[in-house]
């Protein structure tokens, strides 16, 4: 058996954390012949919740589970760590949008991502989803600039789970009927589903589907609004989908995409798109099982391109109003 992979989850005895750390010490992030070390962080209040979160791992005798270390510390939880998944924030409650959630989370990914550039394994990849997840992995990611660019990555999975739902629901087949579905941009409110590069059981979507009204409106206003939906229903927000999208998006970083696919998942531009160059920017993108390339030569409506353009505009202003926060 391979030697263990030390993973950490920062918030880890949060609603997401919860739901997700089952899921890895039972192999469905790493695969079944992977052992995992969790190294678990929280900050000091939690900790005694991080506890019985930490009686719970044990008591299910997971087999791949060679390893528990709970920590308020930052050195110790990102000691040795060849994945770290940056789970903890503060969530949204109802009422607030994403962008509300700059001034008060913007602060901890600083001192995370220096963490990280000392005290994690040579191999290490980030990804970051707690909330606002693009620019939280930009800020981290600048205050780490030994860590090379192409190791971070902000959580896109979620959005496009939820719009290959929508779509699927629509036209009647099963969610894996719908591939190649791009959401490009900010996990928020301007988010761009791209419907009109996405096929449905091998065809266009927009063939299958033959109402540009509904596509152009109540489908992309469903998919960006569904985190407020949820919040407004259960008072609390996204966490078993959220951990859910968490495994997606790491199996599709580790495992080669099939051909011809992509995935969603927030890269660092270099400008493709006429993205700015250095934005954590969610695009098409498939793997080779050790890197990531964005998809390229995708061909966009007037109507997608001016919400692409939408979508830049809020990350460079969320960039600016986190200014003070970048290294570098």
């Amino acid at each position: 058996m391979p030697r263990p992979i030390q993973v950490t989850v920062t918030g880890a005895a949060g609603q997401v954390g919860y739901a997700l750390l089952f899921r890895i010490a039972a192999g469905q992030m790493f695969g079944e012949g992977q052992p995992v070390v969790l190294r678990l962080l929280e900050i000091e209040p939690a900790m005694k919740v991080l506890g019985g979160v930490v009686m719970e791992l044990e008591d299910c005798a997971f087999p791949l589970l060679a390893g528990i270390e709970a920590t308020s510390d930052l050195a110790t939880a990102f000691r040795g760590t060849s994945f770290a998944l940056l789970v903890g924030a503060v969530p949204r409650k109802a009422g607030m949008e994403r962008k509300d959630l700059l001034g008060v989370n913007g602060g901890t990914f600083k001192p995370q991502g220096r963490a990280i550039a000392e005290h994690a394994a040579s191999d290490v990849r980030v990804l970051v989803l707690g909330n606002p997840c693009n620019t939280n992995c930009l800020i981290a990611r600048s205050n780490a600039p030994e860590i090379p660019a192409d190791r971070w990555f902000a959580m896109m999975r979620l959005d496009q789970n939820r719009a290959q739902s929508l779509l699927a629901k629509r036209a009647g087949v099963p969610n894996e009927q719908v591939a190649n579905l791009a959401v490009y941009g900010n996990h928020s409110s301007t988010q761009f589903p791209d419907y009109e590069n996405a096929l449905i059981g091998g065809r266009p979507a927009v063939e299958v589907i033959q109402d540009q009204v509904w596509l152009e409106g109540e489908f992309l206003e469903t998919a960006k609004r569904r985190g407020t939906a949820i919040i407004e229903a259960r008072g609390l927000s996204s966490a078993a989908s959220a951990a859910n999208a968490v495994i997606d998006s790491v199996v599709s970083i580790l495992r080669p995409t099939p051909p011809g696919g992509f995935v969603s998942v927030a890269v660092v531009s270099q400008g493709e798109y006429g993205v700015p160059v250095g934005l954590q920017f969610g695009f098409p993108v498939r793997s080779d099982g050790t890197s990531l390339e964005v998809v390229t030569g995708q061909q966009h409506s007037e109507f997608a391109t001016e919400r692409i353009r939408a979508t830049i505009a809020e990350l460079l202003e969320e960039r600016a109003e986190v200014a003070g926060l970048l290294g570098g």
